[in-house]
């Protein structure tokens, strides 16, 4: 079809509609094909070297799937209208005692709240230290780390999700990894693990409303001299936040500290 022309341009747009790719947002999410456990909210499914952002409403579940065994989610979460409340690792790390993600840990901000629980987890295989690529690095390794080459750096792609959300670099922090694992040795020094295959996933709660921001790309210590990451499935539905009560309220006493900032925080101001 001739494109060269504002009608035949038109044309070949409109011809797409209806067109289903492998990678793409699904709008509305209710059209996703599978089953998930409660009404759908977000369903996308993201290219390596690309990105997705979206804000959640509290008690949400959100789903990543590493389809095919070598992507890489770089994740960062802000408290919705107030995005100086952010994920902060150093406090998620210290305030649980455990440098490695997994389920039923916490992902806490500087303020000692709850910004989300992780409630299942299929992978192990996750970072919470080395962040995520950068645009000098991807230069040096690949050529080139700008979002629009063939080997975007994750926060490039980060500073454009940020960006649509009214956020600027300043806004961002170290981001967690998921699906590619590194241990620390007893040295200090730090291994790749790499992932555990195809079909891996990982299930978040928000326990507040957020603003996620994910980029997918190659974890910044992949031995690998290419550019590998492949699509990552994003699935979100509606569900309930954590409450007193719940197994994971009471699983350590630091967890039930934040969840217990958490209520307090959002019942003054009737969020809760």
């Amino acid at each position: 079809m001739a494109t060269a022309t504002t009608h035949g341009a038109r044309d070949h747009a409109r011809a797409q509609h209806g067109t289903r790719t492998e990678t793409m947002p699904v709008v509305p999410a209710s059209d996703w094909p599978a089953a998930v456990p409660g009404t759908p909210v977000w369903a996308e499914t993201v290219a390596g070297g690309n990105y997705t952002h979206r804000v959640l409403a509290r008690g949400t579940e959100l789903r990543l799937t590493d389809l095919a065994g070598d992507a890489c989610a770089h994740l960062l979460l802000y408290v919705d209208g107030r995005p100086w409340e952010r994920l902060n690792i150093a406090d998620t790390v210290k305030v649980q005692w455990n440098a490695y993600l997994g389920a039923d840990r916490l992902l806490l901000s500087d303020q000692g709240r709850v910004l989300a629980s992780v409630v299942a987890d299929g992978s192990g295989r996750h970072d919470a230290l080395c962040g995520t690529s950068t645009l000098v690095r991807n230069t040096e390794r690949y050529g080139d780390g700008s979002p629009q080459s063939p080997s975007p750096a994750g926060r490039e792609l980060l500073k454009l999700a940020a960006a649509k959300n009214g956020l600027g670099p300043r806004d961002l922090p170290s981001s967690l990894s998921f699906f590619q694992g590194v241990e620390v040795r007893a040295d200090g020094a730090l291994d790749f693990t790499g992932s555990v295959g195809p079909g891996a996933s990982v299930t978040l709660r928000a326990e507040q409303g957020l603003t996620v921001l994910i980029a997918n790309v190659p974890h910044p210590l992949d031995p690998r001299p290419g550019y590998v990451c492949t699509p990552l499935e994003v699935l979100a539905w509606r569900a309930r936040p954590t409450a007193p009560g719940d197994q994971l309220w009471d699983a350590t006493p630091e967890g039930r500290r934040a969840f217990l900032n958490t209520l307090d925080f959002l019942t003054a101001r009737g969020l809760a």
